[in-house]
């Protein structure tokens, strides 16, 4: 079985590199061929790994494949645990991943980007390169997922940021890319550093890098003290797990380190969909999941938790009511999306938040890969404002995007209603301080989404087309290599929540996600389920369904049976429409105090160091004081043989009497 377990990453791997390297000699046949075939593999032997440890029953496997280093006594290892959450995630993963793999055969066959003249011969054209990116993502994404140690954790957790900056800056010709790429890089690096904190702090007290000797001496840790500040108690697991759920803000896009996801769409569709639905975003979900022994011994890190995702999940859905942009609607669904599962987290619902985890993979890949299908369309013009009536043009991106946003607002039997409406009943159980107010923000987030949606969903597909007559001429459906993996994510976005019996209200977790009994709310949700359609009928006796329905009536209201209204709401509240245009200002905080701040600091150390220090005392300093000396030397040497003479007798009046001095003292 570990060769089946290394064979999962390393499949990709193998075939990023060939992609990579000898792109020009397979051409681009060779290229998606080579990728698409290691990342299948990963998931025919995904499935199995999900066979025989989730249905079967086999045991977990937590072992190490080899030894980094050894310092005074620690071991850095490279090791796989694989359990329950594991397969789950690493089938998802290669599921979607390979969806990606062969929609971008479509999308980006007409891409012409190449490297820059100067680059080597033999350097892979734009297409090989990507393929290779993409392969090479899941690789990383795999390796993260699969670890049993924090070291590998912490691999994994850079190697797809570097990956995602490579990909969102693909098309390194825009500078809108460029921005947005290293905007991606910079956020993180904020995360990051509180993430390497948390480890800092595990290796310090613990004594290890691996998972199961860190979960196990944990309660032991309960009541240790450190001074974060000087004369200020904190107690250690506390410390750790927020320093821990830092690193998972800047990879899951969480307020306020979420202003680099919505830029990031700069990047290639395909790339939007395998980063912010599967792979990356849900990184410190998945982390914080596999953190629960840690953070169970922390009330005030499960309340940091759920606040900071119940803000993010309600005010990044207000932004997307005010996108024109078809992706970055989307974007701030994944956004607002991250934060109930965040906030499932923060009640201790951890099954459920993996479990939404899991079904909007689905869905908002299809949502994702569907706007690319209609960007194809549309000659790659993504405002939704010069769309409509795509309907008749498109029918099977019509009716799997009408799928994706069913399940993406809570619609009941389709996979979102079941993952979300867990989410609320979670909260609504919860005695954590602050979920009363959380569940009335996670219900107002109900309407919020169904209103984005479809107010989308009604202005791409629906009403009087709006496209130039050039473009409406050329309108048809996208080829077959874009439209079956649609079909194919449109399939488990309704089905995949059924599901539910096992993996939230049954034993699937058992003894992988740890809750305490003081904040077991699924278990006395599940007293009460009797099945996925009395789920629905005991849902019909609660506000988020009938949220739901009143956001879709509005959206069609305001945008397709009367758009005055749209407007005349807009003039009425125009600071509010203003706020919301321009995010919170939040791009403009950064820039001004962090990004600005910075960049002052740095003219400062520049003019104090480089021009004042090196430049003016080390540099031109020292060779002022040469010159001087040598303008004072120069005088002695002067040619004349008297002036020689004298300087010796001279000399040698003073060494005389330095003689006769020092021996009359003597």
């Amino acid at each position: 079985m570990e060769n089946i377990y290394l064979a999962i990453p390393l499949a990709p791997l193998l075939g990023a590199i060939i992609a990579g390297l000898f792109g020009r000699q397979i051409g681009r046949a060779g290229a998606h061929t080579v990728t698409i075939l290691g990342v299948g593999i990963s998931f025919v032997l995904s499935l199995f790994v999900l066979k025989r440890i989730a249905i079967d029953g086999g045991e977990p496997f937590n072992g190490s494949v080899y030894t980094w280093l050894i310092s005074d006594g620690l071991k850095f290892e490279i090791g796989f645990l694989i359990d329950n959450l594991t397969a789950l995630m690493i089938t998802v993963v290669t599921f979607v991943s390979l969806m990606v793999h062969i929609y971008t055969i479509g999308y980006m066959a007409d891409d012409d980007h190449n490297w820059p003249s100067h680059s080597k011969a033999g350097a892979p054209s734009s297409y090989q390169r990507f393929f290779s990116f993409i392969a090479l993502f899941t690789f990383s994404m795999l390796m993260l997922v699969m670890s049993n140690n924090f070291l590998q954790l912490f691999f994994g957790w850079e190697a797809v940021g570097l990956v995602s900056y490579l990909l969102i800056g693909f098309w390194y010709t825009r500078p809108t890319a460029i921005y947005a790429n290293l905007k991606a890089f910079l956020v993180n690096r904020v995360g990051d550093f509180g993430f390497l904190l948390g480890i800092g702090a595990i290796y310090a007290f613990f004594n290890s890098m691996d998972y199961a000797t860190v979960f196990a001496a944990a309660p032991a840790m309960v009541g240790t003290t450190i001074e974060v500040f000087a004369g200020t108690e904190w107690q250690l697991l506390t410390v750790i797990c927020i320093f821990l759920f830092i690193g998972a803000m800047g990879k899951s896009a969480q307020v306020p380190l979420h202003v680099w996801l919505p830029d990031s769409m700069e990047g290639p569709t395909p790339i939007s969909a395998l980063i912010h639905a599967a792979t990356m975003v849900t990184a410190g979900i998945f982390m914080v999941a596999r953190m629960s022994p840690l953070f169970e011994l922390s009330t005030t890190a499960l309340v940091f938790v759920m606040v900071i995702g119940a803000i993010t999940a309600l005010f990044m859905g207000f932004l997307g009511i005010v996108q024109n942009d078809i992706k970055r609607v989307v974007a701030y669904s994944t956004l607002s999306q991250l934060g109930y599962m965040t906030v499932a987290l923060g009640v201790s619902a951890y099954a459920a938040g993996i479990f939404h985890l899991m079904t909007h993979a689905f869905f908002k890949a299809l949502l994702f890969l569907g706007a690319g299908s209609v960007i194809i369309a549309m000659h790659h013009d993504q405002d939704i404002r010069n769309m409509g009536g795509l309907r008749r043009y498109m029918p099977i991106t019509w009716i799997t995007s009408l799928v994706g946003s069913l399940a993406l607002i809570g619609t009941p039997f389709f996979a979102g209603f079941y993952s979300k409406d867990t989410i609320i009943e979670a909260v609504h159980h919860s005695q954590l301080p602050g979920a009363g107010l959380v569940y009335w923000m996670v219900l107002a987030g109900v309407f919020v989404t169904a209103l984005y949606s479809f107010r989308m969903y009604f202005l791409v597909f629906h009403g009087t087309p709006r496209m130039d007559d050039h473009i409406r001429e050329h309108l048809r459906e996208t080829p077959w290599v874009v439209t079956v993996p649609l079909i194919l994510l449109a399939i488990p976005s309704v089905l995949s929540g059924y599901l539910i019996d096992p993996v939230v209200f049954g034993d699937y977790f058992a003894g992988v996600l740890h809750v305490d009994p003081a904040n077991d709310v699924l278990t006395g949700i599940g007293e009460h389920y009797h099945g996925p359609v009395s789920f629905v009928l005991h849902a019909l006796g609660g506000p988020a369904i009938y949220l739901a329905i009143a956001g879709v009536v509005t959206a069609w209201y305001v945008y397709m049976k009367n758009p005055a209204i749209a407007g005349d709401v807009q003039q009425r509240f125009r600071g509010i429409y203003k706020l919301l245009v321009n995010k919170y200002y939040a791009d403009d905080f950064n820039d001004a105090v962090f990004a600005g701040g910075a960049r002052g600091v740095g003219r400062l150390l520049w003019r104090i160091g480089d021009v004042l220090i090196i430049d003016g005392l080390v540099v031109n300093g020292s060779a002022r004081v040469v010159g001087w000396v040598a303008s004072v030397v120069r005088h002695v040497q002067t040619g004349y043989l008297y002036h020689y003479a004298f300087s010796m007798i001279i000399g040698l009046l003073l060494l005389l009497f330095w003689f006769v001095y020092m021996g009359a003292g003597a």
